[in-house]
């Protein structure tokens, strides 16, 4: 069923984007690269380095996700050939006069899906939808920054250790962060309360972990309180302006000597074969700022922040670039 929504989708989207003028991967060489991606995360779950590779709830609750998510297509098409994408500004309406409020970049249906990032609905399809996009590939993107976080924490008392995920969505990443590292003072920070409500659904069976529903653009914690920050997937989806303020936050509860791990998507030249694609990505997902991040200079982004580069590398469609700040 999945595999079944995301062709109808490449459909569509070729029947309404204009075709890509930079050089383009080919599906059979997208198909060998997530073979390989795989392969990296078996090994490190070989390794002891990665938990294994798990989905949370019962087969029936997929199926169901699945059925939802087919249900919703739709709807999506719909949006994406009328080019609508207020739904989300409709939620923001119901929520009520008490809830945080939110900037007018974050109330809009990225990737055209229903509710936006603010629905309770949009929440529970997030992640059968991600998978979908990238062919099963979004959760051995994201376990890359397990790798750099690994090599931080030899000789460390995870007892001693905060770890911030900023934008953390639906919790997956932090439920493997919790697998690997059981004792960690993990602390999970997201502008939409629905999700903050589905990641501590998927958490539920695990060592409690602090939520924050709060704007990463003022992190609501201390300086120099947190020994690992983590972003995965949040920078395309900001402008330019607000990036720059989320980043200097990230240094700023960064301890001195501590580790971030930065996950996106590519960027323009990061492999150039692969351009053609994230040339049509934003046309047939409703990215509005993902243009900008493609030739974003990111090493001068966080070489202002401070953040001092210690290694980086690309994964599938991902590169992951790892910092630190330096010891006062």
């Amino acid at each position: 069923q999945e595999q079944s929504a995301n062709t109808a989708a490449s459909t569509a989207d070729d029947q309404t984007s204009p075709a890509p003028r930079r050089p383009t991967i080919s599906e059979r060489e997208i198909l060998a690269e997530l073979s390989a991606l795989f392969f990296r995360d078996a090994m490190a779950v070989r390794d002891g380095i990665f938990p294994p590779l798990t989905d949370t709830g019962s087969p029936l609750a997929g199926l169901r996700r699945a059925r939802a998510m087919l249900a919703d297509v739709p709807d999506a098409f719909r949006r994406r050939q009328s080019r609508e994408t207020a739904t989300a500004r409709s939620a923001v309406v119901t929520t009520g006069p008490d809830e945080l409020p939110l900037p007018a970049y974050f109330t809009q249906d990225f990737h055209f899906q229903t509710g936006g990032y603010l629905t309770e609905d949009s929440a529970r399809l997030y992640d059968i939808q991600v998978e979908t996009l990238f062919l099963g590939g979004a959760a051995p993107m994201r376990r890359e920054a397990l790798k750099p976080i690994a090599e931080f924490m030899r000789d460390r008392d995870q007892r001693k250790i905060a770890l911030l995920d900023v934008a953390c969505g639906t919790g997956r990443f932090l439920r493997d962060a919790r697998l690997t590292f059981p004792a960690m003072q993990l602390t999970g920070l997201d502008l939409s309360a629905a999700y903050i409500a589905e990641a501590k659904r998927q958490m539920s069976d695990l060592r409690p972990v602090r939520w924050l529903t709060a704007n990463a653009e003022a992190i609501p914690l201390a300086d120099a309180s947190q020994d690992i920050v983590t972003s995965i997937f949040l920078f395309h989806e900001l402008p330019p302006d607000v990036r720059r303020r989320v980043t200097a936050e990230m240094a700023r509860v960064l301890k001195p000597g501590g580790l971030l791990v930065f996950i996106d998507s590519l960027q323009m030249g990061d492999r150039p074969n692969w351009d053609g694609v994230l040339e049509a990505f934003p046309e047939r997902f409703h990215e509005p700022y993902y243009r900008h991040y493609a030739i974003d200079n990111l090493d001068a982004l966080l070489n202002t922040a401070g953040l001092a580069a210690r290694s980086s590398w690309t994964s599938f469609f991902a590169k992951v670039m790892v910092r630190n700040k330096p010891a006062d």
